[in-house]
């Protein structure tokens, strides 16, 4: 009798087991005798909430965008070229400098004693050569005079008036006369040589002197001083400080070997532009030509670098700073840009969702490019105009029914 119970009891366990799945799908019949289920992904229970955008088509850079060094255009190392005492300092570390600005002055007494040495001496070969040429002119009347004499004791003593012992005697001494004339110019020839030597330690003692007040060879930004007012310092060998121009200035930068063929074609075509920003600053942008490409790639890297140079007259850019590097190789017209969130990624590549006229979607395999801010250009799959859908993919499949929603949140208006 027991049998019947127990039966009627399982039958009530069975009940509450299926009670669960039984509310998990509620199935309709549309008009066309199809069954349609309630829930799910791409269910007719509502249209799922969206946010939508329209494709748009406009002009577009075509940039490439890395991370650049900040180089200074030229970096002088100041030396002495003699040695002395550092007198005089005539510059704060870090003024900006122009071209000629006085910067040091070593103890100038000593080169200018070297000077006037010098020139005393120039002094005095140029007297000695004004008195070989005295000589020389007196020397040359006496030889003419003595010719002469010679010549009429000559005919004298061949009419038998005066004796060949005394017209030997004339003639001798008119040969002597003329030997002291080829002396005498070669004591002028001698004292214009002294001349050209003295003239050069002049001119080099007014080279060494110059040499004691040091002037900036450029316009630039003056650096650590390494030696004080005061100290001794010797030529050639000590660094005072060194000098960066900043006016114009370079921006070094790599970019993959796989762009260098677009870089060389654009480039034939006029310069090319680069922008440099701060990474703080990003808003400000510097705006320069690219003048250097590198004759070999980085085979390490697979790199090649590129130089851009920047008039940089407010002085934005400094010598070591990392940017933000934007070198624009051309503009693209007409093309077809989505806001980036429009994209999605599936098994067979890149999609987005667009919206038709009935209000359902379709899901769009798309082609992308370039990336201009927050938009991506689209190269193939989609036509200005269209609506895509930006925000709420997650709950869409394929002719899923949609309400484009505000950003708020609340349904937009029917129009």
């Amino acid at each position: 009798m027991r049998t019947p119970a127990l039966f009627t009891i399982g039958i009530i366990l069975l009940a509450f087991i299926a009670l669960p799945g039984c509310g998990d799908r509620t199935v309709s019949a549309d008009k066309g005798g199809s069954v349609k289920g309630g829930r799910g992904r791409g269910g007719d229970q509502g249209p799922v909430p969206v946010l939508v955008a329209t494709v748009g088509a406009k002009t577009v850079p075509i940039n490439i965008d890395v991370i650049g060094n900040v180089e200074a255009y030229s970096t002088i190392s100041v030396k002495a070229q003699v040695g002395g005492q550092l007198t005089i300092v005539s510059f704060h570390e870090g003024d900006f400098v122009k071209k000629d600005d006085l910067l040091f002055t070593i103890d100038p007494r000593p080169y200018q004693g070297q000077l006037n040495q010098a020139e005393a001496n120039l002094a005095r070969d140029t007297a000695a050569l004004s008195q070989a040429e005295a000589n020389l002119a007196k020397d040359m009347a006496n030889e003419k005079y003595a010719r002469v004499e010679a010549g009429r004791y000559q005919k004298l003593a061949d009419q038998g008036i005066v004796s060949r012992e005394q017209t030997d005697q004339i003639g001798s001494n008119a040969d002597a006369l003329a030997q002291a004339v080829l002396a005498d110019r070669a004591a002028i020839e001698s004292a214009k040589a002294q001349i050209i030597s003295s003239k050069s330690s002049v001119e080099n003692a007014k080279v060494q002197l110059s040499y004691t007040a040091i002037l900036s060879p450029i316009d630039g930004r003056t650096g650590n001083l390494t030696v004080k007012q005061g100290n001794i310092v010797a030529p050639n060998t000590m660094e005072l400080m060194t000098i960066t121009e900043m006016e114009p200035i370079y921006v070094t930068f790599s970019v993959p070997e796989a762009q260098l063929a677009d870089i060389k074609k654009y480039m034939a075509q006029g310069k090319l532009s680069v922008y440099a920003s701060p990474q703080d600053n990003a808003v400000h942008q510097e705006v320069g030509v690219l003048t250097f490409i590198d004759n070999s790639v980085d085979s390490t890297t697979g790199t090649i670098k590129l130089k851009g140079t920047f008039q940089n007259a407010d002085k934005q850019l400094w010598p070591g700073q990392f940017v933000r590097v934007t070198l624009r190789l051309t503009t693209r017209p007409n093309a077809v840009v989505i806001p980036n969130q429009a994209i999605q990624n599936g098994q067979d590549g890149q999609f987005v969702y667009v919206v038709k006229d009935d209000m359902r979607v379709e899901m769009r395999p798309v082609v992308t490019s370039t990336r201009v801010d927050q938009e991506l250009v689209v190269d193939s799959g989609l036509r200005p105009g269209e609506k895509i859908v930006t925000e709420g993919q997650l709950r869409l499949a394929p002719n899923t029914r949609v309400q484009v929603r505000e950003r708020s949140g609340t349904p937009a208006k029917a129009s």
